[in-house]
């Protein structure tokens, strides 16, 4: 087996392996141009903020996820729509009805 499928499967695993990062990867989906904060992101997905951290970290780690400048010291998170990984995630999320 390759490196780079090597690599990728951990990633799968490790972006794909809770309840709280699906939700995430969700709510980063339904507006995919529009960077949300962590308190949007708890909103939206109901996971507290001290788990919502750890998974975007996780998220950012594998590059799934960015961090965009907020306004002031506010942190932003939205898709990067650059991974090829990130848009067949979000295909597979519109062909399930899980977005």
């Amino acid at each position: 087996m390759s490196e780079d499928r090597n690599i990728a499967m951990k990633n799968i695993e490790r972006g794909l392996g809770s309840k709280g990062k699906l939700r995430i990867l969700r709510a980063l989906a339904k507006e995919p141009q529009k960077p949300l904060s962590i308190y949007m992101l708890e909103k939206y997905t109901g996971i507290r903020s001290n788990f919502l951290k750890a998974d975007i970290k996780i998220l950012v780690e594998i590059g799934w996820v960015k961090e965009c400048a907020g306004s002031g010291r506010i942190k932003k998170y939205s898709l990067n729509l650059r991974n090829e990984t990130v848009l067949k995630i979000i295909e597979f999320f519109r062909s399930i009805n899980y977005l």
